[in-house]
């Protein structure tokens, strides 16, 4: 298990502890936005320029901008793109309304195609909390409000929800998408299948996001050289939290990736913020180790490792560093797979 200080802390690549100040009043909050499209990089870069392009009138409080991309992962084998943006508890809402609706229109789900599950064009919105003086409750009521205005706003849309915005039952991730069928999400389903919570019947052009409010997440996909996705179940069933011998915050699938097996795993914090701002969660090392031990009794080797977007205190640091010099694209200088 990692702990780290987010707040007050970080080590740099060199293992040097360096101090981080920030003001009370800084209240932070970011969207891993997950979108139905990692092949057309001009129609997910104008996803990603729509999330940062509007004005505000909210104070700022020492931020030059209100709010920033800081990276994009796009997949080509999935056709899928994660978009990961910061911005202040007052300015999220509007940056990531702005953000789906571009894609909304970009992205028609009917000419989808990928080896990822899928059920909305705008496939998932999950609202996480950067700073220690931002509720998940509070994150909650972003998410129900953007998932309200998003189907009252572009007709045909349909959203559910999970985490803290799914009231009372503040059911997770994985148990919502078994309900509303996400794993059976592919080109051509019987959308007649698909739960939903706001908005109309899910439809084939846009099918049905996801919207919801949970701790952090950072995502590590570990893959394997071989071809044998059974094996590829049978490692990813053996790491999840949910087993007795799982990594803690743990939920992972395995794919076909590439000509190899891919275990993709999002990473949840195992507790919300403390309040001295404390996360603690599984490390992609720790990830690595165990895939690359349980692999290892087939005489299979690892391929390789990615993390997707950033752990939570790299996107903490990231973000306060983009906001306050008004960095609006700071994915421009950050990784960009595609």
């Amino acid at each position: 298990m990692f702990r780290v200080a987010l707040w007050t802390s970080h080590q740099d690549l060199h293992g040097v502890l360096i101090t981080m100040a920030y003001p009370p009043s800084l209240r932070l909050v970011a969207c891993l936005l997950n979108i139905s499209e990692g092949r057309n990089r001009t129609i997910v870069e104008s996803i990603a320029n729509a999330a940062v392009n509007f004005s505000s009138t909210s104070k700022r409080n020492y931020l030059e901008c209100h709010s920033t991309v800081l990276n994009i992962f796009s997949d080509y084998d999935y056709n899928r793109s994660v978009i990961t943006i910061a911005a202040s508890v007052d300015d999220i809402e509007e940056s990531v309304f702005r953000a789906c609706e571009v894609a909304y229109k970009e992205i028609d789900l009917e000419r989808h195609a990928g080896g990822h599950p899928r059920l909305g064009s705008v496939d998932l919105v999950p609202i996480h909390t950067i700073t220690s003086s931002v509720s998940l409750e509070e994150c909650g009521e972003i998410a129900i409000s953007l998932g309200n205005r998003l189907v009252n706003s572009i007709k045909g849309t349909s959203v559910f929800l999970f985490g803290h915005a799914d009231r009372p039952l503040l059911r997770g991730l994985v148990q919502r998408r078994k309900a509303v069928n996400w794993y059976n999400g592919k080109n051509g389903m019987d959308f007649s299948q698909v739960g939903w919570d706001l908005g109309p019947p899910p439809s084939p052009r846009y099918g049905c996001t996801g919207i919801g409010a949970i701790p952090y997440v950072t995502n590590c996909n570990v893959t394997i050289d071989c071809q044998d996705l059974v094996f590829g179940k049978e490692i990813a069933k053996s790491i999840r939290s949910s087993t007795s011998s799982g990594l803690a915050g743990v939920q992972s699938m395995a794919f076909e990736h590439e000509g190899r097996i891919e275990i993709a795993c999002n990473v949840e914090a195992s507790a919300e913020l403390s309040s001295d701002g404390n996360f603690q969660y599984t490390s992609s090392e720790e990830i690595e180790s165990r895939v690359k031990e349980l692999a290892a009794l087939r005489d299979i080797k690892l391929y390789g490792t990615k993390l997707v977007g950033f752990t939570p205190d790299e996107a903490y640091r990231r973000a306060v560093k983009a906001l306050s010099e008004g960095n609006a694209t700071a994915w421009k200088h950050s990784e960009y797979r595609m």
